[in-house]
């Protein structure tokens, strides 16, 4: 998992290019959901740093943290000035600092379960918000995503990420909400979704692919024919379901 979870770095630019970002009304679910104003915030790692863009903008001070180098370096040809940035993997972060919110954008199921919630206890102020959400993006048409299962069904099979704790697809509460309500450091545990469709081209939706840690950890050659196998199967456009699911949780005083 550690390998996968560093494994992002080789196509920092094109994570960059081809991963959406996060819309406003995700900015606007969370400090909602806190009820009081957000001055500080951390985030677990930042990648190049979709997620940070759409707090720093809001007026908070944040604090990216990242392991890969090489997204680190990505990251900072975006940000502005004010973000504090520390090269640090989760399990590594100092805790003489909480803060008001602590978030993760598609990143935490990369962290060590092992004592994640009290680490995290430790980095939440009293009353403080974590948050954690993502966008795992799926083709749109029934038919169009079979292709593409087709497309690359003799290389691999399932190509996103495992529930971490097992909880089946249908289950109302989903990861991480699951291990939050069963931590007694956090409270008011909440899931949310906001509906997200956007079109892409195939040549686009190859890119983003190629960000997917499935993909990267293929043998080179088993990718290209991956990936010139499903361009084959897909339209000349494809519309995704790029739903954001989010989990909050407020630390207990």
């Amino acid at each position: 998992m550690v390998v996968r979870a560093l494994s992002f770095g080789a196509v920092a630019e094109a994570y960059e290019r081809f991963r959406p970002g996060y819309p406003v009304e995700l900015f606007e679910l969370v400090t909602g959901y806190a009820g009081e104003p957000i001055r500080t915030a951390l985030e677990i790692g930042a990648g190049t740093g979709k997620a940070t863009r759409l707090f720093a903008q809001g007026g908070i001070a944040v604090t990216a943290t990242e392991p890969d180098a090489a997204m680190l370096a990505e990251l900072r040809k975006h940000l502005p000035a004010d973000v504090t940035t520390m090269q640090a993997a989760f399990e590594d972060l100092p805790l003489d600092t909480s803060y008001d919110l602590v978030y993760s954008a598609a990143a935490l199921h990369w962290t060590n379960p092992e004592g994640r919630w009290d680490r995290m206890a430790a980095l939440v102020r009293p009353g403080g918000v974590f948050a954690s959400f993502g966008v795992p993006i799926q083709l749109a048409d029934p038919a169009v995503q079979e292709a593409a299962r087709v497309a690359r069904e003799p290389y691999m099979g399932y190509d996103g990420v495992p529930s971490p704790d097992g909880t089946p697809a249908d289950r109302p509460m989903q990861w991480p909400g699951t291990e939050l309500e069963q931590t007694e450091s956090f409270t008011d545990v909440r899931q949310a979704t906001i509906e997200q469709r956007l079109t892409m081209t195939a040549h686009d939706f190859i890119g983003y692919l190629s960000t997917v840690s499935a993909y990267v950890m293929l043998p080179p050659t088993d990718r290209d024919h991956v990936f010139r196998r499903t361009l084959e199967a897909l339209p000349e456009t494809v519309e995704i379901d790029a739903q954001i699911t989010t989990h909050l949780a407020r630390r207990n005083h």
